[in-house]
């Protein structure tokens, strides 16, 4: 096989949500990806000691033409939006909302957690669904092993697993725990890409070594991925797939439009507080006003041609 087909994207540091925030590494988007199907932004976090960094503390904020999904690896989080939801992000349960025309949240860890540590995704609406109502869903997936892994899939389908979180796109989301020492294949969709981001341990991804805060890239083509632990200690990974999305976007802040006008319209309905993101209740301070627009037309976005 031809390791090189393995595309490695190295994460940048970012700080998160205002002036105390936290660092996040940001793996999606990038000047050689935009997109792994529908995935359009992955931030990785943690572990982030909370009696030291202050922990997450995102006022309210808005959101259109995306859906957020937060999967934690340790910690807790506290959600509310403005569809009235009030939950709580824990340890292998998957919350996803959906800010489609328009929606605004906030996310705070809770008081007694002191290790902070998962990731942060964000799925990119198809045209036809981009103005989607507001949605929130909730689901705690079992996990069952495979060869030396044990696999929570939050997302689609994966060895036989399902999850029933809908999605407007065809979708896979799992967490993959790796044993000391295993190796574990697994049949995939070959109309998918694919994106293993490695949390923890050194894993090799159909030979090439992927090291932690690391995402190796897979094109459609593949049926099946093997993933190795070499290390003596188990490993901790995220696959991340779907068919790639054929479509140009326009990313701004927390903003997916297909446009320039789009993140205008979108910016100035949130500065001038109107109905399109309503009202987050709960939370005891102001929320985040939306950063100054570029002096240039926001180009869109899309993935390079497959070779």
């Amino acid at each position: 096989m031809d390791h090189t087909e393995i595309e490695i994207l190295t994460a940048r540091d970012v700080p998160l949500g205002g002036p105390r925030a936290m660092t996040v590494r940001r793996t999606l988007p990038q000047r050689a990806r935009t997109l792994i199907g529908a995935w359009c932004f992955a931030d990785h976090y943690g572990p982030d000691r909370v009696s030291e960094s202050g922990g997450m503390d995102v006022a309210p904020h808005p959101h259109t033409g995306l859906q957020t999904v937060s999967w934690l690896f340790s910690g807790e989080i506290e959600h509310r939006d403005s569809l009235g939801t009030h939950a709580f992000v824990r340890p292998g349960e998957i919350n996803l909302m959906t800010g489609g025309h328009g929606i605004s949240h906030t996310e705070v860890s809770t008081p007694g957690t002191t290790v902070l540590h998962g990731v942060q995704l964000w799925v990119a609406l198809p045209d036809e669904h981009r103005h989607a109502p507001r949605d929130f869903q909730h689901h705690a997936p079992k996990s069952f092993r495979v060869d030396g892994a044990e696999i929570r899939v939050f997302l689609g389908t994966l060895v036989g697993a399902t999850s029933p979180v809908r999605t407007f796109t065809p979708l896979l989301g799992a967490e993959i725990l790796i044993d000391a020492g295993a190796t574990v294949t697994l049949d995939v969709d070959p109309d998918f890409e694919h994106g293993l981001l490695v949390d923890e341990g050194d894993v090799r991804l159909d030979g090439t070594v992927l090291q932690p805060a690391e995402l190796g890239y897979t094109a459609p083509g593949r049926a099946a991925l093997t993933l190795t632990n070499a290390s003596d200690r188990p490993a901790r990974t995220v696959l991340l797939g779907g068919p790639p999305f054929g479509e140009e976007i326009v990313m701004w802040w927390n903003f997916i439009g297909r446009s320039h006008q789009d993140v205008v319209e979108a910016r100035e309905e949130w500065e001038r507080a109107s109905d399109r993101f309503g009202h987050v209740d709960g939370y005891p301070g102001e929320r985040l006003p939306a950063p100054a627009l570029p002096n240039a037309v926001i180009a869109p976005r899309k993935n390079p041609a497959h070779h």
